[in-house]
């Protein structure tokens, strides 16, 4: 048991007289993730305390225990990915385009017809690769077949 000094010879412990040599620099460690100095990343708390609101915290529950279908009620499932609509490849959007929306095959280049005239829809002709790179734009289309308009 430690006497009544040494807790006052702590107190008088000025921070300075610390020795923080147990302390690595930031080039002294091999985490190359976040800032440069470690001690300013900082820690992001759970979003709730799991196990302060659970079961069998006060004295009453402890001694009582647990009921097996009330634990089996509080377990948390394993949930599998979220399989998606089947409609493209990607999760969590608002809108995908659905399949008979598009056509199936990739259009190439697109040059505007030559006739000058200005309409409400546009129309373009399809001259096929060029350049054998398609900006986002001409990567974006598809070419709808006439009898399905």
């Amino acid at each position: 048991m430690l006497g009544r000094g040494s807790h006052e010879r702590e107190r008088a412990m000025d921070r300075d007289e610390i020795d923080f040599a147990g302390q690595l620099d930031a080039l002294d460690t091999l985490d190359t993730r976040g800032p440069a100095d470690p001690l300013d990343e900082g820690y992001s708390p759970a979003e709730r305390p799991w196990a302060a609101q659970g079961w069998g915290t006060t004295p009453r529950e402890e001694a009582t225990g647990e009921s097996l279908d009330a634990r089996l009620a509080r377990e948390v499932g394993e949930l599998g990915p979220d399989e998606g609509d089947g409609l493209g490849d990607t999760l969590d959007t608002d809108g995908e385009l659905r399949d008979d929306e598009v056509g199936d095959a990739r259009t190439g280049r697109l040059i505007a017809l030559a006739d000058g005239e200005t309409e409400v829809d546009l129309y373009a002709r399809d001259i096929g690769v060029d350049g054998a790179a398609a900006s986002a734009e001409e990567a974006a289309m598809h070419t709808i077949p006439a009898e399905d308009l």
